[in-house]
């Protein structure tokens, strides 16, 4: 391969990954890997209709092909192989003596059962790494409970975070669990590679949704862990110890100022025409505004609401960090989104299909919209040496 072509490549072209996925925390991070060149061969039992993301509605583009499925699974290949029975396991073998790592976010009890684990693979591919995404782990006394994106906000204190103090419980508007738990394991299985390349070794990687739950807890749980103390919900998506760091209504909605380091509070202020109030003693550091964040919220808001959003955003205009807030679909009609090119459009056999594109920028490259159920079944049975009597054996005995 010459130079130019070798820098053209998406940096994980030689990476080629067997999934036994559905759904949404596993497809995501998988896509990740796809965006990135990566060759995912996405395993689908067809007898239980394949991935779960599929008819996930109300809204689809066509049979077993929901709006759902098409935001998880771009880039992929598609096989419908039942690993529950000889055969299947024979082709999951087969994939995994040339692969470089099998990924799925079964339950923690399944991926041995289903002889994905390393242990199983090993002898066939003594360097494959086995990623597993699972609801708690493999191991332990939750093992084989099911599990999902709002039970891991539910225990790991989200909801007691989220939401006005006068409110009920609440959760966070998006699944971010899902979404982080699969770009942490798409992360892990990554690490797990380049120890196997380096090695020759593989191992197995695991994640859990309760895992990465706890783990963002981050500077909460060491206040907690060091200090004993317990964050609670704060008015207005307040920070919890800088102030200006929140929600303040405007004239026509709401505006959300972040000044987060102490240069912006004199920015701010001048911005507002109160150049006075940066020298003011009761709001001139960090400590001072929180000690007296009442007082300084009603001054600001009183100033805030005399002007629209708009306004106040191009008067800051990238000197205070402040953001609109909107709606979703503000949100992707917002003239950066056009400027940045975050709305991508994928050729689908019923029409262009839209969708936002990877956060990851490595050049511009064709992309393919998710993969109808067993599309690639016969193109990767070839490239694994089965012969076409094999594969329509594999077909009369529904194992494909």
């Amino acid at each position: 391969m010459s130079s130019s072509s070798t820098a053209d490549a998406l940096p994980l072209a030689s990476l080629t990954v067997i999934a036994i996925e559905q759904y949404g925390a596993g497809p995501f991070g998988t896509q990740h890997l796809a965006d990135l060149g990566a060759e995912i061969i996405k395993i689908e039992n067809k007898a239980d209709g394949g991935d779960v993301g599929r008819h996930v509605g109300p809204h689809y583009f066509g049979d077993n092909d929901s709006h759902f499925y098409q935001s998880f699974n771009r880039n992929k290949k598609s096989m419908t192989v039942d690993l529950k029975t000889a055969q299947g396991q024979d082709i999951l073998r087969r994939l995994a003596s040339k692969a470089d790592a099998v990924f799925n976010n079964l339950r923690g009890d399944l991926p041995k059962k289903l002889g994905a684990d390393y242990a199983s693979l090993a002898p066939v591919n003594r360097q494959i790494v086995c990623a597993h995404l699972s609801a708690y782990g493999r191991s332990g006394s939750r093992s084989a409970w099911p599990g999902y994106d709002y039970l891991m906000q539910s225990e790991a204190g989200y909801l007691s975070l989220t939401g006005e103090p006068e409110g009920p419980p609440a959760r966070m508007g998006l699944s971010m669990i899902d979404l982080m738990t699969g770009t942490t394991a798409a992360m892990g299985l990554l690490a797990g590679v380049t120890g196997a390349r380096a090695t020759g070794i593989g191992r197995d990687i695991d994640v859990s949704l309760f895992d990465v739950a706890l783990h963002n807890l981050a500077y909460v749980a060491t206040w907690y862990l060091n200090a004993g103390v317990v964050l609670g919900r704060e008015p207005r998506s307040t920070h919890p110890s800088l102030t200006p760091s929140q929600l303040y209504p405007t004239k026509d909605g709401w505006i959300f100022i972040m000044c987060n380091k102490e240069k912006f509070w004199g920015v701010l202020c001048n911005k507002i025409e109160r150049p006075d109030w940066a020298q003011k003693p009761e709001y001139r550091s960090f400590s001072d505004r929180l000690a007296n964040r009442g007082e300084l919220n009603r001054e600001l808001e009183a100033v805030l609401v005399t002007r629209t959003t708009g306004e106040w955003m191009e008067r800051f205009s990238g000197s205070v960090p402040a953001a609109p807030v909107f709606d979703v679909r503000q949100a992707l009609d917002n003239d950066f989104v056009r400027e940045q090119h975050r709305v991508i459009e994928l050729q689908h056999p019923s029409g262009p299909v839209r969708s936002v594109a990877s956060p990851v920028r490595a050049g511009n490259h064709p992309l393919r919209p998710a993969p109808a159920m067993g599309q690639h079944n016969h193109e990767l049975l070839k490239q694994a040496g089965f012969s076409e009597r094999e594969i329509h054996e594999f077909e009369q005995a529904g194992v494909i």
